[in-house]
């Protein structure tokens, strides 16, 4: 048993410490490399990274190009972290990328093709076998790959370099051209040849930054030392030399010279690349802000659709999907007058639903309807489908980079379409949830609440039926007066809970009319319970004719619940207060008693349906805590507000708001005879 443990906890640490690292290429064989690998981190529970190194030398074909996205697009299915790296140097990114991600199992693939002599040096995987001495390195054969990505300085790297652009060759003699005159200059002024030869790698390191490619860089460099030679020694003009040691000067010039004009097109290469990745990092940047600011699933996919617009400069278009059903698409065209007709047809369509019924990538550049103008590609996130984004190509494809960044921002879209469907299902359960709740409140509160005024009312019925003939009859009276009460408490109550029911779910039409405010108080005070004649209600009317626009049953039902909370809530004798004044155009009536008055706390939730708060009432009758928000329903559908203030020096205030409302006096004409 206790090996047993001792091996599960062997495994957790095993998981939580070991991560695999896949290096990424273009080889055919590299599927079996990742497969491996990712079957390397499922043993391990590790975590799996793949990483591609982009070289600024390198060109890939357009076989190559597609072999390389499909292996990113298959490790990031295995649930790998696709990284891309930048250098010239593989093994060293690699191994710097290790070290600081705190790789411990590498896979990579080796070819068994070699350089000739005296090119061979040291391959790829035994230069980085050398830097990560403390990593596990795993090896796979790739003899069956003959293009030889992992060397350095391959012929392919030169060929990509030999570009020939008209303006590069007139840029080249314009620059011999200058630095040939300005050494002429230097040698009427007395200068040293030194300073000449340095005028002459200047010019080489100026053409390398002004021209594409190495080929006119080289082409300066062996130009220089022929124009120093024919312009600048002695015979002049000629191709002789007379000193001994010229030979070794020219070898010298022209080797700095190819050397400065290389490191010089090297460092343009990686300015690009960096400038490319600084652009594209801001991209993904924006999207994961702009995602987040998203309100709604459409908005979202417009967002990824918009970015990667910008982030390939191409025009795309963007399906939805609703209900399992694929919508209509939106068109996001990078120049204004775009029609992108050719992404419009019903065969382009066709190629979107196979992507949307099948989560795969077709069209352009894959194996499924590669004559498509477009590159369609699934938002998609485990086994559900959010959409598809299509991606205008005709006969272009996309690079590997812009590939990864396209399935990241793809992968963002997906992810905040998931957390947003999950957001929406967690606030609709917990409405569910809180109507259950409110449901179960409800049934709970009436079950307890209702049982003593049904019980008062029967057992007092039984005692007139049974005892009537022996009961005097002031007590005959009094159990007439209760019954009375409980049963109008219990029509209150009946009459407060449809109201509710109404005002919420918007069945109930207001019936609005100019009302006088004094006319309406005094209807209330004729419906409320005769237990007011315990206390001393005074009602302030004002000077002026107080109206406002209401519906008058309504407005009545609102003063009859905050007179009834003060007369329950207070003592006998104390004084009710009632009074009006209007305020910017509002009509505000105060109900203000001298009861216990109302805790800070529970202000702000005395109006929320069935909260009681700890105040019980004399004969423990409980209220249900549906007056005050049959109340804030009425006055927030007439426009208005309502609150509870201390009323000084005991005592709460209860104050609503109506809008005012005023009839227009009509003076007759006065004619003068």
């Amino acid at each position: 048993m206790q090996q047993t443990s001792d091996n599960k906890q062997n495994m957790q640490n095993v998981s939580e410490q070991e991560h695999v690292l896949v290096c990424l290429s273009a080889s055919p064989t590299n599927v079996r490399i990742v497969r491996a690998a990712a079957n390397m981190a499922q043993a391990y529970g590790a975590q799996f990274t793949a990483v591609y190194v982009r070289r600024p030398s390198e060109q890939y074909t357009e076989s190559d190009r597609r072999n390389l996205e499909a292996h990113i697009s298959l490790a990031e299915h295995l649930g790998a972290d696709v990284v891309t790296l930048y250098g010239e140097d593989i093994s060293e990114q690699i191994a710097a990328f290790a070290r600081m991600a705190g790789v411990t199992q590498i896979m990579i693939g080796k070819s068994k093709n070699r350089l000739p002599f005296p090119f061979r040096g040291t391959d790829l995987t035994e230069r980085l076998i050398e830097s990560v001495p403390n990593m596990e390195v795993h090896i796979l054969p790739d003899a069956s790959y003959t293009r030889r990505y992992q060397y350095f300085g391959t012929s392919r790297a030169l060929l990509r370099n030999i570009v020939f652009r008209p303006v590069d060759l007139l840029i080249t003699v314009l620059i011999l051209t200058a630095v040939t005159l300005i050494g002429l200059l230097f040698r009427s002024l007395g200068f040293t040849e030194s300073n000449m030869i340095t005028i002459y790698i200047l010019g080489v390191l100026l053409t390398a930054l002004f021209t594409k490619g190495y080929v006119f860089s080289t082409l300066s460099a062996v130009m220089s030392v022929i124009l120093f030679n024919f312009f600048l020694t002695e015979p002049r003009f000629t191709f002789h030399v007379y000193g001994t040691g010229y030979p070794v000067t020219f070898a010298i010039m022209l080797i700095a010279s190819m050397i400065t004009g290389t490191l010089a097109a090297r460092l343009k290469d990686h300015a690009k690349i960096s400038a490319q990745s600084a652009y594209r990092t801001k991209v993904m940047f924006d999207t994961n802000q702009f995602l987040q600011q998203a309100e709604s699933e459409h908005e979202i996919i417009e967002i990824a659709a918009s970015q990667i617009m910008k982030l390939l400069d191409r025009d795309v278009i963007a399906y939805g999907e609703k209900d399992g059903r694929m919508l209509p698409p939106s068109l996001f065209p990078v120049m204004e007058n775009s029609k992108l007709d050719d992404l419009l047809t019903e065969d382009e369509e066709l190629v979107a639903q196979w992507t949307f019924e099948n989560r795969k990538r077709a069209g352009a550049s894959t194996a499924h309807s590669g004559n498509a103008k477009g590159l369609y590609l699934a938002i998609r996130r485990a086994q559900s489908v959010y959409g598809v984004i299509g991606i205008a190509l005709g006969d272009d494809s996309i690079e590997p980079m812009e590939s990864s960044m396209v399935l990241s921002i793809m992968g963002e879209c997906a992810l905040a379409i998931d957390n947003m469907r999950n957001a929406i299902e967690k606030e609709a359960a917990a409405v569910v949830a809180k109507n259950e709740q409110l449901r179960a409140d409800l049934l709970r509160t009436i079950s307890h609440d209702l049982r003593t005024p049904l019980t008062t009312i029967s057992g007092n019925a039984d005692n007139l039926l049974t005892n009537y003939d022996a009961l005097d009859d002031e007590t005959r009276q009094q159990v007439f007066t209760d019954i009375y009460e409980d049963a109008q408490w219990l029509n209150s109550l009946v009459e407060n809970l449809l109201s509710v029911s109404r005002i919420e779910d918007g069945t109930m039409n207001l019936n609005l009319s100019t009302q006088l405010i004094d006319e309406v108080i005094d209807e209330a005070l004729q419906h409320v319970n005769r237990k007011h004649d315990l206390h001393r209600i005074v009602v302030e009317s004002s000077q002026e004719m107080l109206m406002a626009k209401m519906d008058a049953r309504l407005i009545v039902q609102v003063l009859i619940n905050l007179i009834g909370n003060a007369l329950k809530y207070t003592p006998n004798e104390s004084r009710i207060r009632i009074w009006s004044e209007e305020i910017d155009d509002m009509i505000h009536i105060h109900v203000a008693d001298e009861g216990p008055g109302i805790p800070d706390e529970e202000k702000t939730r005395i109006f929320e349906m069935f909260y009681t708060g700890g105040n019980r009432i004399a004969d423990s009758r409980r209220s249900l805590g549906l007056g005050l928000a049959l109340c804030r329903s009425i006055i927030t559908a007439h426009q208005g507000k309502i609150w509870v203030t201390d009323n000084d020096p005991r005592g709460s205030v209860f104050t609503f708001t109506l809008p005012t409302d005023r009839i227009p006096l009509t003076l007759p004409n006065i004619m003068e005879s």
